[in-house]
């Protein structure tokens, strides 16, 4: 039987162009329309799953699909229904096991072991979600005012940190799935798509004073703030994602067997690993395959390169003569020039598509690959993390990390916006990551 996308269309709103229109729900019944309807697309993405998907746990960084589940629903019962009606959690032992790194709340079962949990079945975490989703929309419809601001508050937190784990699960699944020797498939595949991308073009980044960061009513997660200002020296930014063409090259030309193009930690980390191309990379008989959760496909020359770490991307660009642009660098452009929109999880390819499109536009730079930056992951000037234990949520994790822009073919679009700030260590490759180029201009043009 052919593996089909999930039937997404009564789950989520189809974005609008350039970006989703955001603004603060006021609207109670808007709130939970919302919710009920982010909380069905979470059980649209497991349904073509078979019932041992589940529990599988192929890498310490992936989870099983049954833990999103839970912890998606501890995230309700823990951080809304326990301060708001004072009840007793629904099965204590969930808020140790689907804990994930709340030290304030509580100790919480280690990442690396969430495989080896074969119970609660799938069917009790499931009645449990059920549980907890009545609970919480019985909740919400009879709180007075001031009791509504707050929940409303925890709520939009809440929506937001369950269309994170929606991406997770779609990377976690095919984490899962690669190391299968069956490479089974998630979905059908997209049609195959010969036409040539554009070469790449330089899309000059203004320079001098800028302001970067959130400022608006709507929600934002607490790192994309407070909104600051950035000097620019003059750059260009290239105008679409590299593509697996063009990362193959650098393969071809040796550069995984070159120290010359890898930062120090990258070149230990490609010996240690044993690293000669990207991660779901296939060597066959026929040339390079690519697994994906269509299953194993062979290698699509114009789509862009995703599933590179930090260290590829920077060697690549080195490789180049170019390179990764910084952050700020990277939201001067998306406000500067015109954007379009690469594949998001509304659009149920889950796979980037090939980068084309005007040469004066920003190709793709919503949707499509996250794309790492030169940055490492830090507090903004003026920063303070939210009290109480949603502080955890961002501000623990500002070490050794680097920032990524954009949004990937399996992000639901309406949570995009051109602030948003995620972040990977430099060895990751299981998310979708992938390139853009960026390099200095001398005398205030690309050459």
């Amino acid at each position: 039987m052919t593996p089909t996308a999930p039937q997404l269309d009564a789950c989520f709103c189809p974005p609008g162009r350039p970006f989703p229109a955001r603004r603060a729900p006021e609207d109670r019944e808007e709130v939970l329309s919302a919710y009920r309807r982010i909380r069905a697309l979470t059980l649209a993405l497991v349904r073509p799953l078979a019932i041992e998907d589940y529990v599988v746990q192929a890498c310490d960084e992936a989870s099983p699909p049954k833990w999103h589940l839970g912890h998606t629903t501890w995230f309700f019962e823990t951080f809304l229904l326990g301060p708001l009606t004072g009840k007793a959690p629904y099965q204590p032992a969930y808020v140790h096991l689907f804990n994930s790194y709340y030290e304030s709340v509580g100790p919480y079962f280690p990442r690396t072991r969430r495989g080896t949990l074969s119970r609660p079945t799938v069917a009790e975490v499931l009645a449990w979600r059920e549980a907890v989703d009545a609970e919480v929309l019985a909740l919400a419809a009879t709180l007075g005012h001031e009791a509504w601001e707050q929940a409303v508050a925890v709520m939009q937190w809440g929506l937001q940190h369950e269309q994170q784990h929606q991406e997770l699960l779609l990377m976690d699944i095919l984490a899962n799935f690669a190391e299968n020797p069956l490479r089974p498939a998630y979905c059908a595949p997209s049609p195959a798509d010969v036409q040539p991308v554009d070469p790449i073009a330089w899309l000059p980044i203004p320079p001098g004073l800028h302001e970067i960061g959130y400022a608006g009513p709507e929600f934002c997660f607490d790192n994309e703030a407070p909104r600051h200002r950035v000097w620019i020296e003059p750059a260009a930014i290239a105008h679409r994602p590299v593509t697996n063409a063009e990362f193959l090259a650098f393969i071809e030309d040796g550069g995984y067997h070159n120290p010359r193009w890898w930062l120090s930690d990258g070149w230990a980390w490609v010996q240690r690993e044993g690293r000669s191309h990207p991660r779901y990379w296939v060597p066959t008989e026929g040339g390079w395959a690519e697994m994906t959760l269509a299953g194993l496909e062979p290698l699509h020359p114009q789509r862009p390169v995703v599933h590179v770490s930090y260290f590829e991307a920077d060697a690549y660009a080195r490789w180049c003569g170019r390179r990764l642009p910084t952050e700020a660098e990277w939201e001067v452009a998306a406000r500067c020039h015109p954007v379009t929109w690469g594949a998001t999880l509304d659009d149920g390819t889950y796979h980037p598509t090939p980068p084309r499109g005007p040469q004066d536009h920003l190709l793709q730079a919503m949707g499509g690959v996250w794309e790492w930056t030169a940055t490492p992951y830090g507090p903004y000037p003026g920063y303070r993390p939210p009290a109480g234990a949603l502080g955890e949520y961002n501000s623990k994790f500002m070490n050794g990390q680097y920032v990524l822009r954009g949004g990937a073919a399996v992000t639901p679009a309406e949570h995009l916006r051109p602030t948003y700030r995620n972040f990977f260590h430099p060895h990751e490759s299981w998310p979708f990551t992938g390139v853009r180029l960026a390099m200095d201009l001398d005398k205030g043009r690309a050459d």
